[in-house]
């Protein structure tokens, strides 16, 4: 845990302060030093204004962040603050991306693949089984399975992740203190146990609330390079998830359904209106997002060692290299380059196969 632990979490306690707010705030000031700044220089500041500098000047609960300090030490929660380095890299190209998410688990949140599985919580004998293939068809590839960890759909690409050794994060709509539904605690633990793991934004001791779920599906849209809809009627989160989704331009995918089916409603209503791409199996899903398998990727970099780079472009990959994936922003931030540098470097990666560009403005190598 880092010193100004309790200025991140009281960040996110301010009333009338919510993530878009908070990042205008961090833009200009640590967190502490939000704390510290005076009201007339709060106001100044476009999109903070008088009611929102009062109610930072004015809060005064930094005990419900000693508190939740205590609960982060005692069960080994993760603290991911927004722009530090676990963050995870796709959130940060969304406008209302979280400013501190609480993590337990092993799982990789920027690894290079990643695709939401989301669904109904009724499902059919059809939804099970395309679930089912769909994840199988995917093991080879090693993705990060994201779901809400719900009844239904969500319930069974997570455990068909487990079955077939993938690692799967469930998003939580409330503290990690507990877990809803009740009769899926079972279920999480085996989550956390082997190299997954479950996300929240909530404090400890936030309740399951209905207005939480549509903020928890933000979370499932933004991390993902894709979200797939396995079934789902026309109205619910599953489609709330899927309009996050492509405000956030993600890709959107989903599997046709009988059209005298309402289970399978929302998906073919999604496809119509061009909303999502009709896919049947986690092939098509590879194929579209150019994704190839595991073994297939030594013999790609072999070839790319002959590659002649300029010192820009050696900068760039070196910087890749460390981490799995980088923002763009992270890598005018660390390269030291100028912007218009750092592009010029990442297009003509692009061009020569050497790295790869992600949803998000993230990129990865090859």
């Amino acid at each position: 845990m880092t010193p100004d632990l309790l200025y991140k979490i009281a960040l996110t306690c301010i009333p009338n302060i919510g993530p878009v707010q908070a990042k205008i705030l961090l833009q200009v000031y640590e967190p502490e030093e939000i704390f510290q700044a005076k009201r007339t220089d709060l106001e100044k500041i476009e999109g903070i204004g008088s009611i929102r500098a009062k109610s930072i000047k004015q809060f005064d609960k930094f005990r419900i962040a000693e508190e939740e300090m205590r609960f982060i030490e005692k069960f080994r929660i993760k603290p991911l603050f927004i722009g530090e380095e676990d963050y995870p890299l796709r959130l940060l190209n969304c406008y209302d991306s979280p400013t501190l998410l609480y993590y337990k688990g092993e799982a990789n949140l920027n690894s290079s693949k990643i695709v939401s599985v989301i669904g109904t919580r009724n499902h059919t004998e059809y939804g099970k089984l395309m679930t089912e293939k769909f994840i199988s068809d995917l093991a080879p590839l090693n993705v990060l399975i994201i779901s809400g960890l719900a009844f239904g759909i969500d319930a069974l690409a997570h455990k068909a992740a487990l079955r077939n050794n993938l690692a799967t994060v469930g998003i939580l709509a409330h503290g990690l203190d507990q877990v809803y539904p009740h009769e899926h605690r079972s279920l999480a633990k085996e989550l956390t146990r082997n190299s997954g793991g479950l996300l929240t934004e909530f404090l400890s001791g936030t309740k399951p609330d209905r207005h939480n779920f549509p903020t928890r599906n933000r979370i499932v849209a933004g991390l993902s390079d894709a979200t797939v809809v396995i079934e789902t009627g026309v109205s619910g989160g599953s489609m709330i998830t899927a309009e996050l989704a492509n405000g956030y331009n993600r890709d959107v995918f989903a599997f046709p359904g009988k059209v005298t089916d309402s289970k399978s409603a929302g998906c073919n209503q999604l496809i119509r209106n061009h909303k999502a791409i009709l896919i049947t199996n986690g092939t098509e899903l590879a194929e579209l997002l150019r994704w190839q398998p595991k073994e297939n990727v030594p013999k790609e970099k072999q070839r790319r060692l002959f590659v002649e780079l300029t010192d820009n472009e050696k900068r760039v990959l070196q910087l890749l290299q460390e981490r799995e994936m980088m923002h763009i922003d992270e890598l005018n931030l660390r390269s030291g380059l100028s912007s218009s540098a750092v592009a010029a470097a990442v297009l003509s990666l692009e061009l020569q196969n050497v790295i790869v560009a992600l949803p998000g403005k993230v990129y990865g190598c090859q």
